[in-house]
């Protein structure tokens, strides 16, 4: 911005205003559209390869449960067939929430017993996505704190064993900071490829998007605006930018 900026003759204050302004709201669309948009419906329909299997990571209160869900709701508007994993084996009740959306959506799971390896449900349902020809394997993943060096091994291994296409962090934009930290943590330790925002319907700003793709050169490719599986919208860096500069 400082370098579009020094040398500019300006006549008026309003000029000035205007032209501090539009040098800003370009220089934050450059930070947001250098790194490479995945449309997600597309790259799986690209790639051609069955099944195209996704994890998510992310950790506990932020949402990606009913990410999960309305992931596999977009897919199936999309007609692309998919089966879940509920590889979060630690947290009692994290499969039966799975489990209630995947019955709402008509969509098959692969549970695992509690306290059973998690690599190995992500393992079944990649066998059982081939056998029944399904497009898509979305695997959920245990969110303790995201410092538990246990789960960080867990989730290599999970890595390891489902070999992802596509590995997504789920953050919430209320955390700000915090959110920050933890998408470093993830990406020092296992690595992601993009990122989906959760509850941006209660955040006024969502200043975190700028943070992430500055600082981590990392896609937010869907923002969460909701709790109906259809509340799940692509990431629009015009609309962010409006937003943000809203009074």
């Amino acid at each position: 911005m400082k370098n579009a900026i020094i040398g500019k003759k300006v006549t008026r204050s309003e000029d000035l205003e205007e032209l501090v302004t539009n040098s800003l709201k370009k220089s934050i669309e450059e930070i947001l559209t250098k790194n490479q948009r995945i449309d997600l419906i597309e790259e799986i329909r690209k790639r051609n390869k069955k099944p195209y299997v996704i994890v998510f990571f992310g950790v506990n209160g932020v949402g990606k449960t009913t990410t999960i869900a309305k992931v596999a709701y977009l897919l199936k508007k999309n007609k692309i067939s998919c089966i879940i994993s509920a590889s979060d084996t630690f947290r009692a009740a994290a499969q039966e929430q799975l489990a209630y959306h995947a019955s709402k959506l008509e969509i098959p799971i692969v549970k695992g017993k509690y306290g059973a390896d998690p690599a190995s449900v992500a393992f079944d349902a990649i066998n059982s996505a081939k056998s029944r020809n399904i497009d898509v394997v979305l695997i959920d993943t245990a969110g303790r704190m995201h410092i538990d060096e246990d789960l960080v091994s867990e989730l290599k291994r999970i890595v390891k064993i489902a070999k992802p296409d596509l590995r997504i962090l789920v953050l919430d934009s209320l955390a700000g900071n915090d959110a920050l930290e933890q998408a470093k943590y993830f990406e020092n330790n296992v690595g992601y490829d993009a990122v989906i925002l959760t509850k941006v319907d209660a955040d006024a700003k969502g200043g975190v998007i700028l943070s992430l793709a500055y600082e981590l050169n990392k896609p937010v490719i869907y923002l969460g605006v909701g709790q109906d599986y259809d509340s799940l919208i692509p990431f629009d860096a015009e609309w962010f930018i409006k937003r943000l500069f809203s009074s």
